[in-house]
């Protein structure tokens, strides 16, 4: 690689940086919770705090007395608890007994701090949010391993993700990396392991993990953008099963050259269907059908099962499509796969969920 490219790879690189310093690069989603539901918690907090405070105090009111030196009541109770936790505390009412100024100590105190703490509980949340993140970056990228890294959360990026949560793989599953700040808000909010960055650099993918990534989607918008990230990506993970998408088919040499496994040529693909559809347009309700795993019939991969041994692929019970041989595909009908073989992988049509 050019000298001049290499150092734009490395330069400014992110991953020697400490964890905090990453906050705002990487995002661990969170568990979404509504607004009414998070304000009602903490209303109902201070709540039992005050109550509490009323509580003790009523039932050791013999301890205190007020400024004419009456009795307390219920009322003089819920008033004296209430300007004690808000700490307004006018002295009107005070505790002479010791057994009541240790309780004041040990527990009114205490629940005063807890008030406190629950009224400002949004401004301590945000406050220790970057604390919390970068605990969570810490721990995400000491285990991160065998997942997945999407460039690019464009159209194409993200109808991937879909594909791959409707065939059953995990959100969490799934590394998200795009310079888009929108983009990336957007697939946090779908529980996305998001990296915000270039992904033609090399520290970026780092961050993604793409080190220990099992399969590596390229779907950005441009086609020399994917042939520079595929080239990074295969330099970080040469195990990897990359899968690019490009526009222009004659960039299909190139990307496969720079290391991608698979290539789908999206502009090519797209015409093939627009043609389809003016003559035969049931074939392209198929074809989508087969391409949406949530529903209706889907186009999977499988170990072959132990009776199936010796057997032809075009006499199973499932519709067979192709059988993967030493990662090699071959048609149902090629001869070399007449009889399934131990270690084969079969190509075929299964019904999707109900």
């Amino acid at each position: 690689m050019p000298g001049p490219l290499r150092r734009r790879l490395r330069s400014d690189d992110l991953t020697g940086k400490p964890d905090h310093a990453l906050v705002g690069v990487v995002r661990i989603p969170e568990m979404q919770q509504s607004p009414v539901r998070a304000i009602s918690r903490r209303v109902l907090f201070a709540l039992g705090a005050l109550f509490a405070a009323v509580f003790i105090v009523y039932l050791d009111r013999d301890g205190y007395r007020d400024v004419q030196d009456n009795e307390l009541s219920f009322l003089d109770c819920l008033y004296y608890a209430t300007v004690s936790l808000s700490t307004t505390g006018y002295g009107d009412i005070t505790p002479f007994a010791p057994e009541a100024r240790l309780i004041n100590v040990l527990v009114i105190t205490p629940l005063r701090v807890m008030f406190l703490i629950v009224l400002v509980g949004t401004t301590l949340e945000v406050l220790t949010e970057r604390s919390r993140q970068a605990l969570k970056i810490q721990r995400w990228r000491s285990k991160v391993r065998n997942h997945t890294v999407v460039v690019g959360y464009g159209t194409k990026g993200k109808t991937a993700v879909n594909a791959m949560i409707g065939d059953g793989t995990k959100p969490s599953e799934i590394v998200v990396v795009d310079s888009n700040q929108t983009v990336l808000d957007s697939a946090a909010s779908n529980g996305l392991v998001t990296v915000r960055g270039d992904a033609t650099r090399s520290d970026v993918l780092r961050l993604a993990g793409a080190q220990h990534a099992s399969a590596i989607v390229i779907a950005t918008n441009r086609d020399d953008t994917a042939v520079l990230a595929t080239l990074t990506a295969r330099e970080l993970a040469p195990r990897a099963k990359i899968v690019a998408s490009i526009r222009e088919a004659e960039n299909t040499h190139l990307i496969r050259q720079s290391g991608a496994n698979s290539v789908v040529v999206s502009s090519e693909t797209a015409g093939r269907l627009l043609g389809l559809a003016t003559s035969t347009p049931a074939v392209v309700e198929v074809i989508e059908d087969l391409l949406t795993p949530d529903a209706g019939y889907a186009i999977a991969e499988r170990d072959v099962e132990h009776d199936e041994l010796g057997a032809s692929p075009q006499h199973l019970v499932d519709i067979v499509l192709g059988v993967v041989r030493s990662g090699r595909l071959h048609r149902v009908d090629d001869s070399e796969v007449d009889a399934i073989e131990s270690g084969d992988r079969l190509l075929y049509v299964r019904k999707g969920p109900a």
